[in-house]
């Protein structure tokens, strides 16, 4: 539903909304706060009899259609009538108008510009919404769309507003007043204890160990509750988990990230693939942590199986105002795979359609990062700056020290990490030219070959090793080697894994190109 659930790209770095124009303020328009439309009113009454009768078809529909339709009529450059117009419409009731509260400003941030009092305000009703969700007694069912984006939107205004808060320099007296006020805002610790409190008190890991061994159900009911509970805590915690994987993603924390995924089993299908934005940002954060934690061909192979996913359904969102947010992901996603590859040439890991378009994309620039020159370098700085998520540095500033701008801090410290572990690919890149050539070579041969000495050759070769294993999430130390080999006495002698051949992709490309012909000669009327 929002149109930015997922970070934008490296533009996103110079402004927070610099690739949308941005329109005039609601006060320049008129904007009445208090002005309920008719279409509004009935929108809100009939929302809330919905989620009164628990009817999950009719809350989803008016959620993301008709919220979008109104969005669009009457509301394309101001925000919403204020809570406080259309309470005495639905009973004055606490949750519905923090849930519409909720809905109001996600609406600001995706067509306006908020102001600080608006961000500040806009973390308030986070709380009391978690709260009453963690404390009181939520009755109802919602959507796992709303729940996610309930999840997706409270991280994306802590990253908003982390971006927001770095850039110092033009800040006016007001704006450094209130931001020294309301220093609780938008906190690090406490974005994290909302998410952490909801797994927790969700009791979800515990529900997903049990449903392993068949004594609950959660996945086949996609998280709904058949017997008249509530779903909203129990998936609330669930994409909390999703959740709390992108906010260490932004903070550098890669493995703190993947260990909260760990009770989601990403191998299969599961809540977190019912929503195509839950399902994007989960395999786009594991794959990118992955890649920094240099397990190359998980992420690769995670990659793949997203990028195929997509291929093969981004048709059926085209009405979504998702869908551009889908594809920009997508090309993300492909940036990153190239990375992989080029660090890790695994291709028999990737599906061939996801292969053709993968060479269509990049193909030339990806044999160029493989010379590891001053060129190839700035490819890997250009498609890394793309790709990469939108770093935080969530830390306050010293208000007392001359104000300067340092919302590019985080970004340039990740991007300086990942050219350091290129650089020191460079090395390796003759060595795997050589291993691939031979199946046995001896140590003083290989060392000619390469201009170096005996000694720096087995530093070489001990780092070749280094390189291409990685520690897994169980602590097994993994290989992404598809050459590897062993020495004895002098002699190096190569192992090459030999991909196994897949008949079954090439019959089914085959058979969907002759039901292609057939339909096209059934279509053929001969006179």
């Amino acid at each position: 539903m929002a149109t930015h659930d997922y970070e934008d790209g490296r533009e996103g770095y110079d402004d927070l909304a610099s690739h949308r124009q941005q329109p005039p303020q609601a006060q320049e328009l008129g904007y009445d706060p208090n002005f309920v439309p008719d279409s509004v009113k009935s929108f809100v009454v009939h929302l809330y009899r919905h989620i009164r009768e628990k009817n999950v078809y009719e809350i989803h529909q008016m959620y993301e259609t008709s919220f979008q339709t109104l969005s669009d009529r009457l509301f394309k450059d101001t925000p919403w009538p204020s809570v406080d117009a259309v309470a005495h419409h639905v009973d004055n009731d606490h949750v519905f108008c923090l849930l519409y509260r909720e809905m109001w400003f996600r609406h600001l941030y995706a067509r306006l510009t908020p102001t600080l009092k608006q961000r500040i305000d806009s973390w308030d009703n986070y709380c009391s919404l978690f709260q009453v969700v963690l404390h009181g007694v939520v009755n109802m069912q919602l959507p796992n769309q709303w729940l996610w984006d309930m999840v997706d939107e409270f991280v994306y205004q802590f990253q908003s507003f982390c971006q927001y808060r770095a850039k110092m320099k033009n800040k006016t007296e007001h704006e450094i007043a209130l931001l020294k006020q309301y220093d609780q805002a938008w906190n690090v610790y406490g974005v994290l204890n909302f998410l952490e409190a909801l797994v927790e008190k969700s009791t979800i890991i515990q529900i997903l160990e049990n449903e392993k061994e068949g004594l609950e159900q959660f996945t086949a009911t996609d998280g709904y509750d058949y017997n008249g509970g509530s779903n909203v805590l129990k998936v609330l915690g669930y994409f909390s988990m999703v959740g709390l994987l992108r906010v260490h993603c932004l903070l550098g924390d890669y493995h703190t990230g993947l260990k909260c995924l760990l009770p989601i089993d990403i191998s299969q299908q599961g809540v977190y693939t019912s929503v195509i934005g839950s399902h994007i940002t989960t395999i786009y954060h594991y794959g990118f942590a992955n890649l920094m934690l240099r397990r190359y061909v998980e992420a690769i192979r995670e990659f793949n199986k997203i990028l195929l996913y997509i291929y093969k359904t981004k048709q059926y969102h085209q009405k979504s105002p998702q869908y551009e947010q889908i594809l920009k992901k997508n090309e993300q996603m492909y940036a990153l795979l190239a990375i992989c590859l080029s660090l890790c040439p695994q291709t028999k890991l990737v599906d061939e359609t996801v292969n053709s378009q993968l060479r269509e994309k990049y193909g030339e620039k990806m044999m160029r990062m493989q010379r590891y020159d001053d060129e190839a370098f700035a490819i890997y700085d250009e498609y890394f700056s793309y790709a990469c998520p939108k770093f935080i540095t969530p830390s306050a500033p010293s208000f007392e020290e001359p104000l300067v701008n340092y919302n590019q801090d985080a970004y340039r410290l990740q991007l300086k990490l990942f050219l350091y572990e290129v650089k020191q690919q460079q090395l390796l890149s003759g060595v795997r030219t050589f291993l691939k050539v031979y199946s046995t070579i001896s140590l003083a041969k290989l060392a000619s070959y390469m201009e170096v000495d005996e000694a720096t050759l087995r530093t070489i070769l001990i780092t070749y090793k280094h390189k291409t294993h990685a520690v897994d999430s169980s602590g097994k130390i993994i290989s992404n080697a598809d050459i590897d080999f062993f020495i004895d006495d002098d002699m190096i002698h190569v192992v090459e894994s030999k991909p196994a051949k897949r008949y079954g992709d090439y019959f089914l490309r085959q058979i969907v190109k002759l039901e292609g012909l057939i339909n096209d000669m059934d279509s053929v009327k001969l006179e």
